[in-house]
């Protein structure tokens, strides 16, 4: 991901209109030529897809930048959970440093080894959870697990790891952006590929970001994520957050719409000073030394990669997945039956 001034510019260029981005259409085509090609080997058989030997629901998006897919993840393996299923995670594990081989992530595991999503998934899911960029051979660890369902929180485009349901998640606020493919644009597929998915799932309202691509998104779901309560970095003390309105915090978030998490703190009428850090960025304590006594939040995903034994004005906040249960019934009932039903070989 692209940083500081490149980074901002890139923003400005897929979200808001940006100037000179026309400069980038040439790098974008070669992109779209070489994924459109990727794709028509792996729908041909000339490049395989392997089948685990337990379902697989993917969890991804078309866009790059964070648009919620981990807490779908902890939502929908706490629901595969409560029916009866023995679901496991598998991540890439996008800023560790492990590599070569699956590993098995426990809740005290070292996130600049794993990665700070799959930490935050096994302290969170209470299921096995493994991380691999082979995808494949993480789902074959996986299900040595005894696990029965598969989840992969992203991997949408890794078409190597056959999947039985697929779900794609989108930020309602920034939607598609400019409908371009990177680096001109957002998307890392056409938008068409949403009509490939069993289902859309929307974080937020859909803004304008949206409209333009309404007809892609006319059957998605909407959710949102809510946070209700902070918690100390050390876990000792737990408080609604309507105990900090009024007050002025450091908001320290290190994921791929920093935004979201501020614009969040500030619904609950809490002064945010922003510190933003590229996504999945190693945070050290001496980042967040910023010479006063503000209380400094973090988003939880944040928290993982941090000594626990900090000072007690450090805080993390949770966030919970809200859904309207008239959408999220049928939709459970849709997974639950293809996991559970036939698998077309």
């Amino acid at each position: 991901m692209a940083s500081g001034a490149a980074y901002s510019w890139l923003h400005r260029v897929w979200y808001e209109g940006g100037r000179m981005g026309w400069l980038l259409l040439p790098l974008s085509w070669l992109y779209a030529a070489l994924v459109g090609v990727r794709r028509f080997l792996y729908d041909q058989g000339i490049l395989r897809s392997y089948r685990a030997t337990a379902p697989v629901v993917i969890v991804g998006n078309i866009t790059a930048g964070g648009t919620g897919k981990t807490p779908i993840v902890l939502w929908l393996v706490d629901e595969l959970r409560a029916r009866g299923l023995r679901p496991g995670i598998i991540s890439r594990g996008y800023g560790g440093t492990h590599s070569g081989s699956s590993m098995r992530v426990e809740a005290d595991s070292d996130a600049v080894l794993v990665g700070d999503e799959p930490v935050l998934l096994a302290q969170r899911s209470r299921c096995p959870v493994v991380v691999d960029p082979d995808r494949v051979r993480a789902a074959a660890m996986l299900v040595e697990d005894n696990v029965n369902v598969i989840v992969a929180d992203d991997g949408l485009q890794h078409y190597r790891l056959a999947r039985d349901y697929e779900i794609c998640v989108i930020d309602g606020r920034r939607g598609l952006g400019n409908g371009r493919l990177l680096p001109a644009g957002p998307l890392r597929e056409n938008v068409h590929r949403l009509e490939d998915v069993e289902q859309v799932l929307v974080n937020g309202a859909l803004g304008e970001g949206g409209a333009d691509h309404a007809t892609a998104l006319q059957n998605a779901i909407s959710f949102e994520l809510v946070a209700d309560e902070v918690v100390r970095l050390n876990g000792s003390l737990t408080r609604p957050i309507e105990r900090f309105a009024g007050t002025t915090v450091h908001g320290v978030a290190a994921i791929g719409n920093p935004q979201r998490f501020f614009d969040l703190l500030r619904a609950h009428d809490i002064q945010v000073i922003e510190h933003r850090f590229a996504d999945h960025a190693v945070i050290h304590a001496r980042d967040l030394e910023f010479g006063d006594e503000f209380e400094v939040f973090m988003t939880e995903k944040d928290a993982v990669k941090l000594d626990r034994n900090m000072k007690d004005k450090f805080w993390f906040v949770p966030v919970e997945l809200n859904m309207n249960p008239l959408d999220a019934a049928p939709l459970l009932e849709q997974i639950e039956s293809r996991v559970r039903g036939g698998r077309d070989d």
